[in-house]
């Protein structure tokens, strides 16, 4: 009987030759499967990380020269002129476009610049007053003159000017936000 049960000591300390290979084979399969899941999962990825970062990379509104007229239409322009331009604005994923009022007058040298009608002093919008010959702001009576210089009222100073160019014969502007409340212009938009 001892000797039987060294027999069966020595046949279960023998290693089979077929154990090696399956446990080998079981472990190559968890790699694959792992890779496998691996690669699935950041092909998914991909979409939602372009998902969630394309607001931060692409520019909100590029600044575009919208038309305003012909320049012929302003060479003999005595008071300030009121004009309509659209404007096209992008916010991450939503394209609108809107009309903003702008004035085509001449500044102290004479040469055509072109103020934006959103008041410095709180965003009303100012109208051109044909009777006292100034910009009225509704809101809180600010008045500028013509060239849109601070003549008085609570703006900290005078109505903002657009930058300007001129392609085939017509007026292009640049229309920009500001911020109000402040003694300087600063683009904030």
């Amino acid at each position: 009987m001892f000797e039987g049960a060294a027999d069966s000591e020595s046949a279960t300390a023998k290693p089979s030759p077929s154990a090696p290979s399956l446990k080998s084979r079981r472990s190559f399969l968890g790699v694959l499967l792992g890779l496998g899941s691996l690669v699935v999962g950041a092909l998914l990825a991909v979409p939602l990380v372009r998902f969630a970062l394309f607001p931060l990379l692409r520019r909100t509104t590029e600044l575009k020269g919208s038309p305003v007229g012909e320049l012929s239409e302003f060479s003999q322009l005595t008071e300030p002129a009121m004009r309509a331009v659209q404007i096209e604005q992008v916010d991450g994923w939503r394209k609108a476009t809107s009309e903003k009022a702008v004035y085509v007058t001449k500044d102290g040298q004479g040469q055509l610049c072109v103020l934006t009608s959103i008041c410095p002093h709180l965003g009303c919008t100012v109208p051109w007053n044909k009777e006292k010959k100034q910009f009225v702001c509704p809101c809180h009576g600010g008045t500028f003159a013509a060239d849109g210089t601070r003549v008085s009222g609570p703006s900290l100073r005078g109505m903002d000017t657009l930058e300007t160019s001129v392609q085939d014969g017509q007026l292009l502007v640049q229309f920009q936000y500001f911020r109000q409340l402040v003694s300087d212009k600063e683009v904030i938009g």
